[in-house]
């Protein structure tokens, strides 16, 4: 029995629909936090089963009888720390195996703010005495290309990451490669860097979406403060601006960067180029 907590955001699906090529849907159970959102699970096979990060009290009865969890980190930042924390403990006690949880690229060493609750995170898990995991999730690709269409609309892509190289991956990469641990022979307490197999700058992925559109397309790189300023105007919440302003200031530093190719080894294949999303995302703006 594998668990994924989030089973119906935008990763855990994925993850889900991984999982379903590799063993049988009766085997995988969807922790939700709303399991009448999980309907379309349920009608494959997947058990579904409520958890909720915030009600630690219902996460031991979602894990009972799993062997493996994958821990897909809250949305809510600010609060991951202690959410996290309770579905640890929950899985301890529910006699888990084997827990693995989607941490950030170079989580250990990251000047970015997410790092935080991300390294927390991780010295938790490891000192929690279960056979543990980490897939350090460099950036999606799809992080990026939400900003595509505004950027046609106005003709400028905006950011502050300067000259900082950024291997993306898609989404559904990511989820082949937890798909791939939760069901293959891994060596536990291991530590998996993953990010796109190539790199690029926030300029050359403007230059593409310029390219793909057959529109004028520029750049515009800004202080991180200003950057932060531009998406509050925007109708962006504060804390999602700052967090989003911040990510690429790290990103100008290497954060968002690494060139093992671990991902690409686990999942079989080259990762998806990341100028095949921004040409989807082009198509459908």
């Amino acid at each position: 029995m594998i668990a994924v907590t989030g089973a119906t955001g935008q990763l855990g699906r994925l993850v889900i629909d991984a999982l379903r090529k590799r063993v049988s849907a009766e085997e995988i159970v969807a922790v939700v936090r709303s399991p009448e959102k999980a309907a379309d699970l349920a009608a494959l096979g997947v058990q579904v089963r409520q958890g909720d990060y915030n009600q630690p009290q219902t996460l031991a009865g979602a894990f009972r009888g799993v062997e493996k969890v994958l821990l897909i980190s809250s949305s809510e930042i600010g609060q991951r720390e202690a959410q996290h924390k309770a579905a640890i403990d929950a899985a301890k006690t529910a006699g888990v195996k084997l827990l693995a949880y989607t941490s950030l690229l170079h989580a250990d060493s990251s000047p970015m703010g997410l790092g935080d609750e991300h390294r927390a995170t991780e010295q938790a898990l490891i000192a929690s005495g279960l056979s543990w995991l980490i897939l350090r999730n460099g950036w999606y690709s799809e992080n990026y290309a939400a900003s595509i269409a505004p950027a046609l609309a106005h003709g400028v892509f905006i950011g502050a990451a300067g000259e900082g190289k950024i291997a993306s991956a898609s989404r559904q990469d990511y989820a082949e490669a937890a798909a791939v641990v939760l069901t293959g022979e891994t060596d536990a307490n291991k530590v998996y860097e993953l990010a796109g197999d190539t790199a690029y700058t926030l300029a050359q992925f403007t230059a593409e979406i310029a390219k793909a559109s057959g529109k004028e397309v520029n750049y515009l790189n800004l202080p991180q403060a200003d950057f932060a300023a531009a998406l509050k105007s925007a109708g962006l919440p504060e804390a999602l601006a700052e967090m989003l302003a911040d990510s690429d200031a790290g990103a100008a530093k290497g954060a968002l960067y690494d060139d093992s190719r671990t991902l690409s080894k686990l999942i079989g294949r080259a990762t998806t180029p990341w100028q095949e999303v921004v040409k989807a995302f082009v198509a459908r703006a």
